[in-house]
Order: structure tokens, then sequence, then C-alpha cells
């Protein structure tokens, strides 16, 4: 009996030790930056005009973005990217974006890439905010012609600006409902949710927001379950679009490169510019 008891208060400690570095270190989980903070390449090596950005945000912190623009802009698009890398990395996107004839501004977050400070949750949502400054106040872009597009971990922050603020469109790519949602799948033997002091909740930002919606996820996304777009686009009011990707999370947008840019261009054109009585 005695060694029954023993060993699980063994047990028990483990599991509270578990418990405990999760609460302690759940940024080194969420947030990746040291990945690579090296800039690889920019826009001109691929052939596109750029804008070195810099910008601050409201506790003072220095970002560092792109703004690519293009002949005769159809609006902008501002970029939110996901937990690891840098801008140098979404290249792709830039790209497809410029033609499809939109000006795009990318931007890393705090202690990714060339930008000063270290991540975390409420900074992120600083660092876009003043991305969306920038947009409105120095390009004098009105918001009826901006869209935001967030990829990942990015979905959330850009849902967490479509609930201040009134952009033209919202496009969430493979993106989660909240972390202690996708937590709690990662670790079901512990309580992620009460652990959980990083919350993304992306879920309720498109509760709060009044703007239309692209979800774009894949069935075969094996970081985000399919599950979690599903309930982002339920969660969503109208007018709202679904798209059903195919291949791994960082991989479907190849795989379903035709769909992908031509269910973007339509969602897109059809609704940034609405709203400007054009």
């Amino acid at each position: 009996m005695r060694l029954m008891w023993h060993v699980l208060g063994m047990l028990l400690a483990v599991y509270v030790g578990l418990a405990l570095l999760l609460f302690l270190f759940q940024s080194r989980l969420v947030f990746y930056p040291q990945m690579d903070r090296t800039l690889s390449t920019t826009p001109a090596q691929i052939g596109l005009p750029f804008e070195e950005v810099n910008l601050k945000a409201a506790d003072g912190v220095e970002l560092h973005g792109w703004y690519v623009p293009t002949v005769k802009p159809r609006g902008t698009i501002l970029f939110t990217h996901g937990n690891a890398g840098n801008i140098s990395h979404r290249l792709d996107y830039v790209a497809m974006f410029h033609r499809l004839g939109y000006n795009t501004l990318i931007f890393d977050y705090r202690g990714y890439g060339n930008s000063s400070g270290s991540p975390s949750e409420q900074g992120t949502y600083l660092d876009a905010e003043s991305a969306w400054a920038y947009v409105t106040q120095i390009k004098h872009e009105p918001a009826c012609r901006i869209a935001l597009l967030g990829e990942s971990l990015g979905g959330a922050v850009a849902a967490q600006l479509a609930s201040r603020h009134r952009p033209a469109a919202l496009v969430l790519a493979s993106s989660f409902t909240s972390v202690p949602d996708l937590g709690q799948q990662l670790y079901p033997w512990l309580p992620v949710r009460w652990l959980a002091h990083i919350r993304y909740d992306t879920r309720a930002y498109l509760q709060q927001a009044q703007v239309p919606l692209l979800v774009a996820h894949s069935p075969q996304d094996e970081i985000i379950p399919y599950a979690h777009g599903q309930a982002l686009y339920a969660a969503a009011r109208e007018p709202k679009t679904f798209l059903e990707l195919a291949g791994g999370h960082n991989d479907g947008f190849i795989f379903m490169r035709e769909d992908w840019v031509g269910a973007l261009r339509d969602f897109l054109d059809h609704h940034v510019g609405a709203g400007c009585g054009r």
C-alpha cells in the first residue's frame, strides 16, 4: 500500500510539474521567432518594387515591414503572418497579391525578423494596429479598400483587428479557433483551458466583427485540424465563404494554387471597394 501511494505521489508530482512548465513556458510553444530572424530575400529579388517600412507600436516597439505597391491598385492587403519565420518567407503571398492587382503591407511582429522587442499576444495586436494606421494614415487608403489576410496564428491577429475596425474583407488561411482549443487537442491529458494565458480567441473576434469573410482550410492540415476552420466559418456572420484546400498546413496553397487564387480573386474583387461607392 505504501509503495502504491509513493508511486501515485510521484505521478502526481510529474503531472503538476508538466502543468507548471506549460503555464510558465507556453510563449515558447506559441511563438517561434528564433527559427530564422534573418531576412533571406526581398521583393526586389522577385522583380517587385517595394518600400522599407518602419512602424512604431503604441508601446514604442519598433517594427519592420515592406510596402509593395502595384499599378492602378484595386485596394490594399494588410498581411499578418504565422508564428514562425519572417516576412521574407512569405514572398509567394506578396507575388500573388501583386498579380491580383493589390498593394501589400507585410510586416514582422515584435521579436520577428528585423523588428525589435519580444513577441506576446497583446504585443501582436498593437503591432497590427500600427500597420493599420500606416495604411490608413500614411498611405491614405480608406478602410473600404483594405483587406486583412491572416495565416495560421496571424488569422487571430487579423480577426482582432477586424473587430476594432471595418475593413472591406477578412481572409483566414489555416487558422485556429483559439489557443486553448488547439492546446487542449494537443495535450488532452492536461487542463490546458485553465492554464492558457495566451488566448488568441479568433472565434470570439469573428463574432464581434462585421466584415465579409473567406475561410480557407484543408482537411489534411496536420497542425491545425480542419474542424477549426469549419468552426470559424460557423461562428461568423454573413456574408461568408468557405474554401476547402488540399494538402498540409504549409503546402495546402501549393496543391490548390489555381483554386485558391481564383477564390481569393473573386472574393476580394467582390468586396474590396464595394463600400466606397464605386
